[in-house]
Formats: structure tokens, C-alpha cells, sequence
């Protein structure tokens, strides 16, 4: 079973993208999250982004149209009332934080508010927020 938990965009591009060598294992992650009694999240933030990457053709090597990049993301989680509080919360935990750490942190603000704890990402950026559980599903343990 796997537990509930934010499905970064980088999970989300593997399993997309067949040419890949993570390919395989990502699609079979996300189609056991899918079937599991935990529920799988992806932010606002997460769905543009790989909306993104996996239609760009200088960055996706075999581009997905923009309807069927749509499919692979319909759950969205919205940003709270207290957003940008929890934000500055977060970002006192963190030492000099700066450029491209703050997509992170918005996917790590998001989770705090929905109280969602456990992220699936191959990104080892996330390890420098304490309060989430980062999980590499791809990797063989």
C-alpha cells in the first residue's frame, strides 16, 4: 500500500515519459497510488509545471500534446487562506533560502496546509524540511 502523500512533478514526468530509463518503475508507482486505500496529491504548482516539461519539445523528448498532458493531472490542491504566513513560517526553518528552493517551498506550504506529510520525489531538496516525509519511489531498497 502506498501511504498518502504529494506526487512531485519529477515522478510525474518519468512515469509520462516512456524513453526514460525510470519509466517503468515511476508508471507502476503511480498506477499502485492510484489503486491504493492512500490518497495521492498534486499541487496546483506541480500540474503547470508538468504541464510544462512534458509539452515543451526542447526539455520532453517525445512531447505530449496539451489535452492528453491535461489527463495526467486532475487532483489540485488549492492554496489556503494563510498561505503566504505559513510560508514565512516555513522559511524561518531554512537557511538562506533562495531561487529555485521556492517551488519547493510553495509544494512544502501547500502539503503543511492540507496536512499532508509524505512527498514521492526523486528531488533531494525536500529533505530540508523537517516536517515532510520524502520518499524516493524509485529507489531500490
Amino acid at each position: 500500500m502506498v501511504k498518502s502523500g504529494v506526487i512531485d512533478t519529477n515522478i510525474l514526468l518519468y512515469a509520462a515519459n516512456r524513453d526514460c530509463r525510470e519509466h517503468t518503475r515511476a508508471r507502476k508507482f503511480i498506477e499502485n497510488a492510484l489503486r491504493s486505500a492512500g490518497l495521492a496529491y498534486l499541487s496546483e504548482g506541480i500540474c503547470y509545471e508538468f504541464l510544462r516539461v512534458s509539452t515543451h519539445p526542447n526539455v520532453f523528448p517525445s512531447p505530449l500534446g496539451g489535452p492528453q498532458a491535461l489527463a495526467w493531472v486532475r487532483t489540485l490542491l488549492s492554496s489556503g487562506p494563510n498561505h503566504w504566513q505559513a510560508i514565512a513560517s516555513l522559511l524561518e526553518t531554512l537557511h538562506a533560502p533562495s531561487g529555485n528552493l521556492f517551488f519547493d517551498i510553495r509544494t512544502a506550504t501547500l502539503m503543511q496546509e492540507h496536512g499532508i506529510r509524505t512527498i514521492y520525489t526523486a528531488d533531494t531538496d525536500f529533505l530540508q524540511f523537517q516536517d515532510l516525509e520524502v520518499i524516493n519511489p524509485l529507489s531500490r531498497a
